[in-house]
């Protein structure tokens, strides 16, 4: 005791001597370090360890160890459903992709060396390309452009209603809608039927088409389609040319009963009927029953030239009065048997692609309005205000303020119709018919038919799957990477 006693003395005697306190003096508490004890939070504490973690055993840890299984509790699920549905799908395709038809034997990359070297995969590359090429460009344009519209025509909700109801039906559906329009008869398609009026009005129909002479030697095919006479006449003659080809229903219902026009006046004349009898009848002779042909324009030509043009009756009869003379072929023109229009082959080979692609604009153009509109209402009204206050036109404010201020959502709705017609199937299937499913293939499509088709190809179809995963995956990778950068 009085070995320690004394100095604890001398440093009282000392610090009472100085008017100072032991224990706050630094030198007393420097000596005294190891005597404090630190909180468990401090990270100068020596019982966390250098990471300033808490021991295992610890308040904090116990209850970090709940949370983490709290949260695998919740995650497992999603989980086990992602591994079934997404992780195991896409190993398993990868691995059929690298086998034969039946999956079986180890083929290595050959699957994939005859997507390029088939010509049904690379016309399906081919088009995939079109599409993305220009189905998300112009459906984003449209989107601006109706969206703009939006906010500057009255009734804008019904508008906008109306743009966006087609994203309502499904894609079988609205293929199988479009597929009516497009087709080639006019009585059924849509598109062909207004295409029709307008075409009739500057060419109009004949009442006779397919219409072709009884006898070959009396009329003749001229070059423009029509028929000439294969005899020359002079003034005063009557000249008889029967047709057959014509349906009797088709006959105006003005046709009565053919006659033999005779000679007026030395005129050039004759008769164009139908020489048809059910049952019978004289070939080239005029029976009873056979209706005349109104209407038809017959032409007399001479030296290659056309000199005089006659209308033919109701009783099938024309003439040719003022000429004189002899050497005249009578022609009857391209124009008397001119077929209705047929309508425009939408669902051929050549036009295919581009008319799937018109279907694929009216679904998704609202679509794109609808994103484009939520950025146009985020822009600040103040700078486009200051823009037209400085004389800007709104085309100037269209291209140099809005456009620029909404490049990041027309960004957005590109990548998203990327991603979408790289994967389209459904429209190019529905569409297309069976003889212009090759030339309208696309890369889902020939990958279902491929797989699920003639061949029963897994090999290649899971090839197929894979490529099309590989395709999507920049976009994919495009749109995180911008999130990341951008998270609002």
């Amino acid at each position: 005791m009085t070995g320690t006693g004394k100095p604890v003395d001398g440093l009282v005697r000392a610090s009472t001597a100085t008017g100072t306190d032991p224990a706050r003096d630094p030198a007393t508490t420097a000596g005294r370090r190891v005597a404090t004890v630190p909180r468990p939070t401090d990270p100068d504490s020596p019982d966390l360890d250098r990471l300033g973690r808490a021991p295992q055993g610890g308040p904090e840890a116990t209850v970090r160890r709940e949370r983490r299984t709290v949260a695998a509790v919740f995650l497992a699920p999603a989980l086990m459903i992602l591994a079934l549905l997404v992780a195991w799908p896409i190993f398993r395709t990868v691995w059929l992709s690298l086998h034969d038809s039946a999956g079986q034997h180890w083929v290595g990359l050959r699957n994939y060396l005859a997507i390029f070297s088939a010509a049904d995969t690379r016309r399906a590359l081919l088009n995939n390309a079109v599409w993305v090429a220009v189905a998300p460009t112009v459906v984003t344009v449209l989107g601006l452009i109706f969206a703009v519209l939006g906010q500057r025509v009255r009734l804008a909700t019904v508008f906008r209603t109306i743009l966006v109801m087609p994203m309502a039906v499904s894609l079988v559906s609205t293929g199988i809608a479009w597929r009516l329009v497009y087709d080639a008869s006019p009585d059924r398609g849509v598109l062909n039927a207004a295409i029709s009026v307008v075409h009739d009005v500057f060419r109009p129909a004949s009442p006779y088409p397919g219409a072709r002479p009884r006898d070959a030697s009396i009329l003749s095919t001229a070059g423009d389609g029509g028929y000439a006479s294969t005899h020359t006449f002079a003034s005063g003659t009557e000249v008889t040319l029967p047709l057959v080809g014509v349906a009797r229903d088709t006959v105006p219902n003005t046709a009565v009963q053919a006659a033999a026009p005779g000679t007026t006046d030395g005129a050039l004349s004759g008769v164009v009927w139908l020489d048809f009898t059910p049952g019978g009848g004289r070939v080239g002779a005029i029976d009873r029953g056979e209706q005349g042909l109104p209407g038809i324009r017959v032409q007399a030509v001479r030296d290659g030239r056309v000199v005089a043009n006659a209308i033919t009756d109701h009783a099938g009869r024309f003439a040719f009065t003022g000429l004189h003379g002899s050497g005249f072929t009578l022609a009857l023109p391209a124009s008397d048997f001119a077929a209705p229009f047929g309508g425009i082959g939408w669902l051929g080979p050549s036009l295919i692609t581009p008319a799937i692609i018109v279907a694929y604009l009216w679904i998704w153009a609202g679509f794109a309005m609808l994103i484009i509109s939520a950025g146009l209402g985020a822009l600040p009204r103040e700078t486009l205000e200051a823009a037209r206050v400085d004389g800007a036109s709104e085309w100037q404010v269209l291209r140099k303020v809005t456009i620029p201020l909404v490049r990041p959502v027309l960004i957005v709705v590109m990548v998203t119709l990327i991603i979408n017609v790289l994967k389209i199937f459904d429209l190019v299937y529905v569409i297309a018919p069976d003889s212009s499913q090759d030339a309208a293939t696309v890369v889902a499509v020939q990958m279902y038919k491929v797989s699920f088709g003639g061949s029963l190809d897994k090999g290649l179809g899971s090839a197929l799957g894979v490529l099309l995963f590989v395709l999507v995956i920049p976009a994919i990778a495009f749109n995180v990477r911008r999130l990341r950068r951008d998270p609002s």
